[in-house]
């Protein structure tokens, strides 16, 4: 079972995850673009407001002396248009901020999901299937919305720089004012970013492992209904929620602390530059208009203390594209490109090694599945069947040892020729197809219609399915389905499929005896001409098979007719006789 931890970010992780952001960027650099010139025409229209209404301020006081009002209306009406243009200019970056978030947040998911399938069954090993669903979720939208945030943060620093300028512009003291205490500002938002980055990682990773057993006990909801343990249960679900309100709680603090303080020094910095305003006034070197102008620039200029939200924002964007980066860090099933001989169905397992957990689950194994015969596999539970299973059809890779079919590594073949010559059943099929008919051809190519009914039939599940209003048009969400009868849409999926090596793992545990009798009498029946490796935990699916392999604690104890193993006490044993 994939369990997930918190740990400090490597190197390399953090590293993914600021490539992860770059690329994502790049996606998203011509929205951004537009985005940031939207921003950018929108703080020139802020900037250039203050200046109109003192010049609309001093014209109506001049005006109000020499009995003229013309420069007054010229200057009240750039105001109106001013005010207009930020009003639509802020509407299209509502627009166009939404947009890019949402499309760069779709476009995070396809990536990590793409990268997930490529790198196979491995990637559950890895992680919990909880915690994969939190990051491709949660953390996807978290680190969207860094493009249209870092556009949007750029153009809102031209305004008070732009502010800091316009009050040099107006007289070099009042920006000297302003700039002697900036530093303070800046210190404060550098330590914010220090420590929320810090909070919000260990957040998202106690949010992830909280993710990761709610989803383990989602779909163990039976068992632990019939243990009657849902209260220990919900406990060890939320065992880290005190945890996790702890670091949602500091996270909160520090922002909520770096806002105070940001929004403490910015009064202090605007009085200075009021007093320093009033003072040129009164020596006449300054309108009253310009301290009005004045006033409100340094209202300005002090914004950058409030840019605390969306620095916030780039923060846990950057902590999410790390747990993303994680995930991308995982290595992709590498795929040759031979090819196979025209026919055979010869498995070659040789020397196989393959550890879990620090432990060797598989230790030297030699395995052979003739061309066309069939081996079942079995052994007690946790002795590596399904394991073995795994590995004879590439789903896993092991740590030493090599895989043939038919003379060739199964690592040289190519995914397309690989997927096709090999066919899977499991003991919990997914029924990803939207009908039971697509359930059975689900995979590509799709078989025809008439295959897919054919392999119904050999595997026992057209009885059901003809029974049910819509037959095989079905949906699969509304079909009412026994363990067995899934059971049976996987085998007849994988009867469905061509090939020369069929793999069932332990895909009968679930059927009758009866049913199990047929479908057996059907496998070596329906596919003469197929390599079988079955999993097996029924002393009758044993007999059927050409030859038994006998796993015990991760080696091959003996291989023969199951005829021949039953004389032996240790084998019946496994068995439960």
């Amino acid at each position: 079972m994939a369990t997930t931890t918190t740990r400090p970010q490597h190197p390399r992780q953090s590293a993914a995850g600021t490539r992860l952001l770059g690329t994502a960027t790049r996606y998203s650099a011509a929205r951004c673009t537009v985005l940031a010139l939207c921003a950018v025409a929108g703080s020139g229209a802020t900037l250039l407001l203050p200046l109109a209404i003192g010049r609309a301020l001093d014209a109506v006081l001049t005006g109000h002396l020499t009995g003229g009002d013309t420069d007054a209306t010229r200057w009240i009406l750039a105001c109106a248009a001013l005010i207009g243009a930020g009003a639509l200019l802020d509407a299209v970056d509502g627009v166009l901020t939404g947009t890019t978030n949402a499309r760069t947040t779709a476009w995070l998911r396809g990536r990590v999901v793409r990268h997930v399938l490529a790198v196979g069954p491995r990637t559950t090993a890895r992680f919990a299937p909880g915690d994969l669903v939190a990051r491709l979720i949660d953390n996807a939208a978290h680190a969207g919305v860094a493009p249209a945030t870092f556009a949007a943060l750029l153009a809102a620093l031209v305004t008070p720089l732009g502010a800091i300028v316009a009050l040099a512009l107006i007289d070099g003291w009042l920006a000297v004012a302003f700039v002697a205490g900036a530093p303070v500002l800046f210190l404060l938002l550098r330590a914010f970013v220090r420590v929320s980055s810090d909070c919000v990682a260990r957040y998202q990773h106690v949010q992830g492992d909280i993710a990761g057993r709610l989803s383990e006990a989602v779909g163990g909801a039976r068992t632990i209904a019939a243990a009657h343990t849902e209260d220990k249960e919900a406990a060890r679900v939320l065992r880290s929620l005190p945890e996790l309100a702890r670091q949602g709680h500091r996270m909160w603090r520090v922002q909520g602390r770096s806002q105070a303080q940001a929004v403490a020094v910015a009064p202090l910095l605007q009085l200075a530059v009021a007093a320093v305003a009033g003072h040129l006034v009164l020596q006449e070197r300054i309108s009253i208009g310009d301290l009005l102008a004045a006033s409100r620039y340094a209202v300005l200029a002090t914004g950058v203390g409030m840019l605390v939200g969306q620095l916030g924002g780039l923060v846990r964007a950057r902590a999410a594209a790390r747990r993303l980066g994680e995930v991308l860090a995982e290595p992709e099933t590498v795929h040759g490109t031979a090819g196979l001989p025209p026919t055979g169905g010869l498995l070659e397992l040789c020397g196989v090694r393959v550890s879990r957990g620090g432990r060797t689950v598989l230790d030297g194994v030699d395995l052979t599945v003739p061309a066309g015969g069939t081996v079942a596999v079995v052994g007690r539970s946790g002795a590596g069947k399904s394991l073995l299973a795994s590995l004879a059809g590439r789903l896993t890779d092991p740590d030493e040892g090599v895989v043939r079919l038919d003379g060739v590594p199964l690592d040289s073949l190519g995914r397309e020729e690989l997927r096709r010559e090999v066919g899977y059943a499991f003991e919990r099929p997914a029924l990803l197809g939207e009908t039971l008919e697509g359930t059975i051809g689900f995979g590509a190519p799709r078989p025809a219609p008439e295959r897919v009914r054919e392999a119904a039939r050999a595997a026992r599940a057209d009885t059901f399915i003809t029974r049910l209003p819509d037959g095989y048009a079905t949906r699969c969400a509304e079909a009412p389905l026994s363990g067995g009868e899934a059971q049976r849409l996987g085998l007849a999926r994988a009867f469905a499929r061509g090939g020369r090596l069929l793999i069932l793992d332990d895909a009968m545990s679930s059927l009758d005896t009866v049913t199990e009798h047929h479908i057996a009498e059907a496998l070596l029946r329906h596919t003469p001409h197929r390599s079988r490796l079955i999993i097996a935990h029924r002393a009758a699916t044993a007999a059927r098979a050409d030859a038994v392999a006998w796993l015990h604690e991760g080696r091959i104890r003996a291989m023969g007719t199951h005829a021949e193993l039953w004389e032996r006490p240790e084998y019946r044993e496994v068995f439960g006789a």
